[in-house]
């Protein structure tokens, strides 16, 4: 009769099974043998290694990287705790189950106390696999919040280090974050800042308008540009352009605002400064004295007669009615008068002045 082999169902056939990296502390070729079968035969495909030595470990870490480690409780002159130290010399983060063959109960505890994950005994290994899946999962939380966390110091750093004042508050108006822009700006510390109400660097005249400006940010969910004056902690007020913006939770709900503010003092400054200068400019463009009318004038001495019936010299009236200045010369017809015997020579032609 002819044997028949046992039909895989197709579906588990073509369950690709998942890629493993795993490190073997264990001095047994057999039983590093049997975790490795064992882990193919629950769907993973192990790339593994074993290691029975501290020098042989370190090696192994330091060219690699290791998604797990499966280590024996004791080995030839190693074993879990030097391992552990090992892993938390080198600042390396990999799920570390112990397969031992028995270990009492304390020692398990101070086992796990000491930075190892889990114990599996080699005569029941049924617990392997859930326990791997479980710690391969705490692993990447763990990795995934270390780079949160990573990204939120990153732009921690880079808000503190912000030249412009950055604020944070609730919608209730308490300050809840402060950076060095903000201490430079204002003059209070953090610990000085934080808890304490908004309002400390707002003027009091000016409070309505920064009340406003909250309401209208709930509106609009950003305010940009706004430039108005907050107040030091000397009192002595402060020219800023404000930008808000909403702070919203993981709902959307919006739970606080965030503030950015740079000093505009300066140009507030020149600005004054140069509508003043304007404003000058102009006033002594209106006081200029110009000549127009009709203006009575001597026919012998060509003298003006002013306003009050005066008579004045022609450049004396036209100092005082104009800005302009007199640079005295002769002229042709009054050269030839004056100096006849030269006027031939300096200005030639033209008719002789009538007497």
């Amino acid at each position: 009769m002819k044997k028949v082999e046992p039909s895989v169902p197709s579906s588990a056939a073509s369950t690709p099974k998942q890629s493993l990296r795993v490190l073997l502390v264990e001095d047994s070729e057999v039983d590093a043998l049997l975790l490795a079968r064992y882990l193919e035969s629950n769907g993973y495909a192990p790339h593994h290694l074993r290691v029975w030595s501290k020098e042989a470990m370190e090696a192994a870490l330091d060219r690699e990287t290791w998604e797990l480690i499966l280590c024996d409780y004791q080995l030839p002159g190693f074993g879990v705790l030097p391992a552990l130290d090992l892993l938390k010399r080198k600042r390396l983060d990999v799920p570390f189950i112990i397969v031992s063959g028995a270990i009492g109960e304390e020692v398990a505890v101070d086992l796990m106390k000491a930075g190892a994950h889990d114990f599996i005994f080699k005569g029941r290994l049924s617990r392997l696999i859930p326990v791997i899946a479980r710690e391969l999962r705490e692993a990447t939380a763990r990795r995934e919040r270390a780079l949160a966390l990573e990204k939120l110091s990153y732009l921690a750093a880079i808000v503190d280090s912000a030249e412009e004042a950055i604020i944070g508050q609730t919608m209730e108006g308490r300050i809840t974050t402060w950076n060095a822009g903000a201490a430079r700006l204002y003059g209070y510390s953090p610990a000085e800042a934080i808890g304490q109400p908004a309002t400390i660097i707002v003027p009091p005249s000016l409070e309505q308008e920064a009340s406003a400006l909250l309401q209208k940010l709930q509106r609009t969910q950003c305010v940009e540009h706004v430039e108005t004056a907050r107040m030091r902690k000397d009192g002595a007020l402060v020219h800023v352009s404000l930008t808000l913006s909403a702070i919203r939770d993981a709902e959307g709900r919006i739970i606080g605002a965030s503030s950015i503010a740079y000093d505009i003092t300066e140009r507030k400054k020149i600005e004054a400064e140069r509508t003043k200068l304007i404003a000058h400019l102009n006033e002594t463009l209106s006081k200029v004295k110009t000549l127009s009318g009709l203006l009575p004038i001597c026919a012998h001495c060509k003298k003006i007669r002013d306003d009050q019936g005066y008579w004045q010299k022609l450049e004396t009236f036209v100092r005082q009615h104009s800005d302009a200045e007199f640079s005295h010369s002769i002229c042709p017809d009054c050269m030839r008068l004056l100096y006849p015997e030269f006027a031939a020579d300096i200005v030639p032609g033209g008719p002789a002045p009538e007497g």
